[in-house]
């Protein structure tokens, strides 16, 4: 623990703790003897860092949060897991972030620029990726993974080894039980279902044109086609990700370089494509 870091006369900070001189630590804190923070950090007061948990720079976390606290598993023996945070996230208040468990990978994860509301619940072994805004009490049980930019609302509550796609949209209120289609749109009004596309969401992250209307028309193959999934990923495949085979000739003038699908596009239309395809849960459409 630096000697010189700015922490309240309340707090309790444990003598194993790293905390870096440039952390501000408010009142009545409690920081185990395992936490590692890193530079810039600010506690404002109250807040509970547990267990072998590490923060990288420029955290911010408001009053009541428990961070690297014991699962909530049964399993649990108290053995050393982990729980990591990156860089330059907001946690809100009375936030709760379990550790990991030695069957799940030992891990809980949390990237970077995230903005984690206030009574949001983050359980066992899940991961959470860049740039992602998890709404007040959003819940995720174990084992489920959000991926970058993703939004999940307000009092959502996801079910274990669910994954939420980059960029994806998740309306308050809506109970999620399957894997959500990433760039899409999903609500509890309309069913529980990913009604379209997060064109909005995508143009604000610098999403262009061609990305969006390629991924537009793979929506199309996905909802409106009427074909199931497995041959809706097989027209995706063959209409929107067709290209020269290794090696092979590109186009060879102007008129079929123009109709040759954009790089980029193609690339995140295959992603979607990959996803669902390697979906244990199914996805919801």
């Amino acid at each position: 623990m630096s000697a010189s870091a700015h922490i309240h006369p309340t707090a309790l900070v444990s003598p194993g703790a790293q905390v870096p001189a440039s952390c501000r630590i408010g009142p009545f804190c409690t920081i185990g003897p395992n936490v590692i923070l890193g530079e810039q950090c600010e506690l404002v007061s109250h807040v509970v860092l547990d267990g072998h948990t590490t923060l990288g720079k420029g955290n911010r976390i408001f009053p009541f949060a428990c961070l690297g606290v014991a699962p909530q598993d049964l399993k649990y023996a108290g053995e050393p897991t982990r729980c990591e945070i990156g860089d330059r996230n907001t946690i809100r208040e009375s936030v709760t972030l379990s550790r990991g468990t030695a069957g799940g990978g030992g891990v809980t994860r949390i990237g970077n620029g995230c903005l984690i509301m206030a009574y949001v619940h983050i359980g066992h072994d899940s991961e959470v990726g860049d740039g992602c805004i998890l709404a007040n009490a959003a819940t995720l049980a174990g084992h489920v993974i959000v991926e970058d930019y993703a939004v999940v609302g307000a009092l959502c509550p996801v079910h274990q080894f669910c994954r939420i796609g980059r960029y994806s949209y998740i309306g308050g209120g809506t109970t999620i039980t399957q894997d959500v289609l990433p760039y899409s749109l999903t609500s509890i009004e309309r069913n529980n279902h990913a009604y379209g596309l997060n064109k909005v969401g995508l143009e604000r992250r610098g999403f262009s044109p061609a990305q969006i209307k390629a991924l537009r028309q793979a929506y199309r193959l996905l909802q409106v086609s009427k074909l199931n999934t497995s041959d809706a990923l097989a027209a995706i495949r063959a209409t929107l990700l067709r290209a020269a085979p290794d090696g092979g000739p590109g186009p060879t003038s102007a008129a079929e370089a123009a109709a040759a699908p954009d790089p980029t596009a193609a690339e995140h239309v295959r992603y979607l494509a990959e996803f669902i395809a390697a979906s244990p849960r199914g996805v919801i459409k």
